[in-house]
């Protein structure tokens, strides 16, 4: 069998033309692939942040101007140029007393747990509609991105 390889060599030479292109388009598909995946996350974490951006300029317009729900939504929708960014759901009021790991809602007569009044914060929420470039199976389209902010009023 050794002695056949040589002679192998002479009827079939070995030629390396197109090994290049072939093992290109072996891998070009995952290239594309993982091309596609990277401008798809990155969309959506862009879009992500735009909705959270989105619902910290209607709190900071609410601790400059009060608790107004239009001029609210109105800060929502204009915060960034991103079509797409709604106030939803709607400004709320509610209030709550600051526990070490955030807040904890409860009705406005009530007392807070070391004796205080209870604190009056406002909820302001963006939501955008994400539509993926290529269709993920398992993954309903479009995508309705969040953000929430809350800020004290009073």
């Amino acid at each position: 069998m050794i002695r056949i390889l040589p002679r192998l060599n002479i009827i079939w030479p070995r030629r390396e033309a197109g090994t290049a292109a072939l093992e290109f388009g072996l891998i070009s598909p995952l290239l594309i692939l993982f091309v596609v995946g990277a401008i798809e996350i990155g969309t959506t974490v862009y879009q992500g942040m735009q909705a959270q951006n989105a619902a910290e300029a209607g709190a900071v317009y609410a601790s400059k101007y009060g608790v107004d729900a239009d001029g609210i939504s109105a800060a929502v929708v204009n915060a960034s140029g991103s079509v797409g960014i709604v106030a939803t759901p709607a400004p709320s009021l509610f209030c709550a007393c600051p526990v070490t790991q955030g807040l904890n809602e409860i009705d406005c007569t009530s007392t807070c747990s070391d004796g205080g009044a209870p604190g009056y914060y406002l909820r302001v929420g963006a939501q955008i509609a994400h539509d993926p470039l290529i269709s993920i199976p398992g993954l309903t389209s479009p995508t309705v991105l969040n953000g929430e902010s809350v800020v004290r009023m009073y």
